[in-house]
C-alpha cells in the first residue's frame, strides 16, 4: 500500500504498566516499523489503559464511527491486522467493536477515570481538549474558604480507605495560621489486588497535578508532595515527567495560570515499607527517617510534615477534586447512596475471568461487580469468598454478595470498602491459611513501635497454628478471639487494629476451615490456593 494513498490513522497502544508487561511495546514497535517501511500511514499514540486488563494489549484505531479496539493483540498479530484492513476497523477475530460501546465500559460512571485510557497522558493539547484545567481555573477565581465549601457539599471523602470527608480535613488546614503548609499525596498503593492510583499516575498525570495544585490554593499551601511506592517506576517516570511540563507551561511554580498562587510540587519515591501507605508513617519517611506510626493527636492536618499545616489525601481524592470544581458539587453529590456520594474505583483482581477498573456510582452490589463486571472466577470453579479493602479486609462469603458497595453498609457488616479493591477466590481457597497469613502479613510488615501490633500478630500466627492442628482447640479459639479485641483496642493504628478483621471474619464464615484438619498439620501446611496473581493482566 502506498503511504500516501490514504490519510494517516491514529492508533492507540497502552504504556501503562499491565499493558507493557503483556507486550504492548512490542505491539507498538511493530506498528512503528510497518509505518517506516512505508507499508501503512500510521501514528502511534501511547495512551493509559482503558482498565480492561485480561484484553490487554488493546489496541484502538480511529475511525469515522469512533475508536475501535482490537485485543488482546500479540507483535505476530499486527502484520494481519494491518493486512486485514485494521485502520479502517475491519473485521477480525480480534475484532471488538467500538471500545466505548463496550458493555464493560458503557454502564459505567467514568468521573475520575473519564480521560484515562482516551488521551495521551502527556499531551497538554489532549488534556486541555479534554476539559483539562477547567476545574483549577474554577477554584482560582474563587476565595480558598469557598472551594473548601464546594469540596465538602460534594460529599467526596478520603479513597484511601477510610472514607474521612475531604473538605473537612481542608478547612482544618486553612484555618490554621502558619505561614507554611504542604499538600502531600499518598500514593504508597499497597493493598492486595489494587492499581488504580497507578493507572491514574501513569494514564491521566495533569489531573493528579491539578487536584494537588487546587488543593493549594484552598488551604494556602505552597509545596507539595508526591509519595509514590518503589514499586511503580512507571508511575514515577510519567509524574516526574508531566510535572516538568506543567511547570514548562505555568501550571505549576510561580504565578498559576496568571494567578496569585505559588505550589511546587515533588516526587519522592518510597522504599517498599507498607507501612508507609498511612499518612503519618508516610510523613515519617519524607522527612527523611524509618517508617513509623506517630501518635494521634496532633493530627497531620494541624501538625503535619515538618510539624507543618498538611493536607493528606491519596491519588483517587485528589484526582476528583478537579471533577468537583470543574461540575460542580451539586453534580457530583447526585451519585452514590447515603454518605458515600459519587463514585468509587473498584479494582477486580485475584481469581477472576474479567479483571481491571469498574468506576461506578456507590450502591453497586459485589455480586454485580463480581458475577457481571468480573464474569467469575479465571479457573470456572465456583467463587467461595471475596476480600474487599486489601489485606486487612474482611472475607465475604457468596451470601453477603447483595450488600451495596457503600462505607456505612460494609462498615455495619464488619467489613470496609477501602481502596476499592477486590480480590476473588475459588472453592479451592484454605481459609485458615489466609487467616494465618493476615497475622503474618502484619508480622512482617508492622513498624514495631506498639506492642499490640508487633507482638500480637506474632502471637497470632502461633495461636492459628495451635487452631488448625486440633491443640486445645477450645481454649486457643477463646484465646485469639481475646488477641483479637486487644490488637483491635489497643494497635496505634490500622495496621494492628484491622488485622483481626480477615481472621475474625475468616473464623465467622468458614468455620470448617479451621477444624478439618489432621492433628498435625498446621495452617502453614500449604499455601494459600483458590488465587490469581494481583495483575490480572
Amino acid at each position: 500500500m502506498n503511504s500516501t494513498a490514504k490519510p494517516m490513522a491514529t492508533v492507540y497502544v497502552p504504556r501503562d504498566s499491565a499493558a507493557r508487561s503483556v507486550g504492548a511495546d512490542d505491539v507498538a514497535d511493530a506498528l512503528r516499523q510497518a509505518a517506516a517501511r512505508g507499508d501503512f500511514a500510521l501514528d502511534v499514540v501511547r495512551n493509559g489503559s482503558r482498565g480492561m486488563l485480561w484484553l490487554e494489549p488493546l489496541v484502538e484505531v480511529v475511525t469515522p464511527h469512533g475508536r475501535v479496539g482490537y485485543g488482546p493483540v500479540a507483535p505476530s498479530d499486527v502484520e494481519g491486522l494491518l493486512a486485514a484492513g485494521m485502520l479502517d476497523g475491519a473485521d477480525h477475530p480480534l475484532r471488538l467493536g467500538v471500545v466505548d460501546e463496550l458493555p464493560w465500559l458503557a454502564r459505567q460512571n467514568r468521573v475520575t477515570f473519564a480521560r484515562v485510557g482516551v488521551t495521551d497522558p502527556l499531551s497538554t493539547d489532549d488534556y486541555l481538549a479534554h476539559g483539562g484545567l477547567a476545574g483549577l481555573r474554577a477554584a482560582l477565581e474563587r476565595p480558598p474558604a469557598d472551594v473548601v465549601a464546594e469540596v465538602t457539599s460534594s460529599g467526596l471523602r478520603g479513597r484511601g480507605g477510610a472514607g474521612f470527608p475531604a473538605g473537612i480535613k481542608w478547612k482544618t488546614v486553612l484555618e490554621c495560621a502558619d505561614e507554611l503548609k504542604f499538600v502531600c499525596c499518598n500514593a504508597d498503593e499497597g493493598d492486595s489486588g489494587t492499581f488504580a492510583d497507578r493507572m491514574v499516575m501513569e494514564g491521566d498525570p495533569f489531573m493528579l497535578i491539578e487536584g494537588m495544585t487546587i488543593a493549594a490554593h484552598a488551604v494556602g499551601a505552597s509545596e507539595g508532595y508526591l509519595y509514590i511506592r518503589s514499586e511503580y517506576p512507571d508511575a514515577v517516570a510519567t509524574m516526574r515527567a508531566a510535572i516538568g511540563i506543567a511547570r514548562e507551561h505555568g501550571w505549576l511554580g510561580k504565578g498559576i495560570l496568571g494567578s496569585t498562587l505559588d505550589f511546587e510540587l515533588h516526587v519522592r519515591v518510597g522504599g517498599g515499607a507498607y507501612i508507609c501507605g498511612e499518612e503519618t508513617s508516610m510523613l515519617e519517611s519524607l522527612e527523611g527517617k524509618r517508617g513509623t506510626v506517630r501518635a494521634k493527636p496532633p493530627i497531620p492536618a494541624i501538625e503535619g510534615l515538618f510539624g507543618r499545616p498538611t493536607v493528606v489525601n491519596n491519588v483517587l481524592t485528589l484526582a476528583t477534586v478537579p471533577v468537583v470544581l470543574a461540575s460542580g458539587a451539586r453534580a457530583y453529590a447526585e451519585l452514590g447512596v447515603e454518605r458515600s456520594r459519587g463514585t468509587q474505583v473498584f479494582q477486580l483482581g485475584g481469581n477472576i475471568a474479567h479483571g481491571g477498573i469498574v468506576e461506578t456510582a456507590f450502591g453497586v452490589t459485589l455480586r454485580e461487580l463480581v458475577e457481571d463486571y468480573g464474569g467469575g472466577t479465571f479457573t470456572g470453579r465456583p467463587v467461595r469468598t471475596v476480600q474487599v479493602g486489601g489485606p486487612l479486609g474482611a472475607y465475604l462469603p457468596t451470601s453477603m454478595f447483595d450488600l451495596p458497595m457503600d462505607y456505612e453498609a460494609f462498615a455495619a457488616a464488619g467489613a470496609m470498602v477501602g481502596h476499592g479493591g477486590v480480590v476473588v477466590f475459588d472453592d479451592t481457597v484454605d481459609m485458615a491459611a489466609q487467616a494465618r497469613f493476615a497475622m503474618e502479613f502484619c508480622a512482617a510488615e508492622s513498624c514495631g513501635k506498639c506492642t499490640p501490633c508487633r507482638v500480637g500478630s506474632v502471637r497470632g500466627v502461633e495461636v492459628i497454628d495451635k487452631i488448625v492442628a486440633g491443640r486445645h482447640r477450645d481454649e486457643n479459639l477463646a484465646l485469639l478471639e481475646d488477641l483479637c479485641d486487644l490488637m483491635t483496642d489497643g494497635s496505634l493504628c490500622a495496621m494492628g487494629g484491622l488485622t483481626p478483621m480477615p481472621v475474625r471474619s475468616a473464623l465467622t464464615h468458614f468455620h470448617d476451615d479451621f477444624l478439618a484438619r489432621e492433628p498435625d498439620q498446621g495452617a502453614n501446611s500449604r499455601q494459600p490456593s483458590g488465587t490469581r496473581t494481583e495483575g490480572t493482566a
